[in-house]
């Protein structure tokens, strides 16, 4: 190891940081001017997707979209949060994923059944497909006492890969290229056999020196060798199969090895991600707390309760109407 930081790479060497499930690798290849993350996503994301028991193709396009807010969200150098959101007229018409620095995880999606089906039926399950056209919204919040960052994206029958490489292109303007895959893989032998979704992405950008310091000059020359580096950069990275961003065999630092071994890849520390919902008591009494009366005892079941579910995480909250300040005149002893 170079530092208490990073890992330098001429040959191979799996460290188990490196190598473990649920985790975003950061790296860099400073022969072609790029720098990137890797992304491998095993039990958090299985977690989330079990949780809801969605139809497999909701299932891809919900772990895609988390595969992506893990790689930009990770990137943040500060406590907040990002969140990844689409609204769009296609089968799945929302997805929200949030990332909360520096590991928390959750997400969920809302789908028409019926055009789901009629879609599987036409074979158009293609994320693009399902979702549609509308738009895609990228979020970062660092509270309340900073102001809120969004970028926008148009969706007309994209998917996640595209609509990123169209927000950096608009936004940003870093090359930048993003590969993402979302599977299931079968573990475990007998009684003990099991099915579970694992979903990875790896993004590569464009970031030559700059300012007086750059070792390379601004010349015509130069810039082409510039556009030759990212050219090989973005080919290389074109080369990953769906199968290797979700082989939990093939750790993240064995795949960004397979890619960048000859202009010599470097790794840093990895940084763990963990499922993780921000809902809890407290929070939904709050948010209840915020509705007129009227509202509020018209959430108030035949059984004198207020019940709570978590589009997130799917936990339910029995809610006494007298916490929210609401007395609804049915006793325990009178509750069927």
């Amino acid at each position: 190891m170079a530092s208490g930081q990073e890992r330098v790479r001429d040959g191979f060497h799996a460290g188990p940081a490196e190598g473990a499930d649920d985790s975003v690798l950061p790296f860099a290849v400073e022969g072609l001017d790029v720098r990137g993350r890797a992304v491998r996503l095993g039990p958090s994301i299985d977690l989330i997707l079990s949780r809801h028991g969605y139809p497999p193709a909701v299932s891809r396009v919900v772990g895609e979209a988390a595969a992506l807010a893990v790689l930009l969200g990770s990137a943040l150098k500060f406590e907040g949060q990002f969140q990844l959101q689409t609204r769009s007229d296609g089968p799945v018409g929302m997805v929200v994923v949030d990332f909360d620095t520096p590991d928390r995880l959750r997400a969920c999606a809302t789908f028409d059944a019926e055009r789901l089906a009629a879609a599987e039926a036409a074979g158009e399950t293609g994320t693009g497909a399902l979702l549609g056209s509308g738009h895609l919204a990228l979020t970062i919040d660092q509270g309340a006492a900073m102001s809120r960052y969004q970028g926008i994206v148009a969706l007309e029958g994209d998917d996640f890969e595209a609509a990123a490489h169209t927000y950096f292109r608009q936004s940003e303007q870093i090359p930048t290229h993003v590969r993402l895959a979302v599977g299931e893989e079968t573990s475990g032998a007998g009684e003990a056999r099991r099915t579970g979704y694992r979903a990875g992405g790896v993004m590569v950008q464009f970031l030559p020196p700059t300012g007086a310091g750059a070792a390379r000059a601004s010349t015509e020359a130069q810039d082409e060798d510039a556009d030759d580096r990212w050219r090989e950069a973005h080919l290389l990275a074109e080369t990953v199969e769906d199968h290797e961003l979700i082989d939990s065999t093939v750790s993240s630092e064995r795949l960004l090895y397979r890619l960048f071994h000859e202009r010599g890849v470097r790794v840093f520390e990895a940084q763990p991600v963990r499922e993780a919902c921000r809902c809890d008591r407290d929070r939904i009494l709050a948010t209840l707390s915020r509705f007129d009366d009227d509202d509020r005892r018209a959430m108030v079941g035949e059984d004198g309760r207020i019940g709570v579910t978590c589009e997130f995480c799917s936990r339910h909250y029995d809610i006494d109407p007298a916490e929210i300040g609401i007395e609804t005149g049915i006793s325990e002893g009178n509750t069927q």
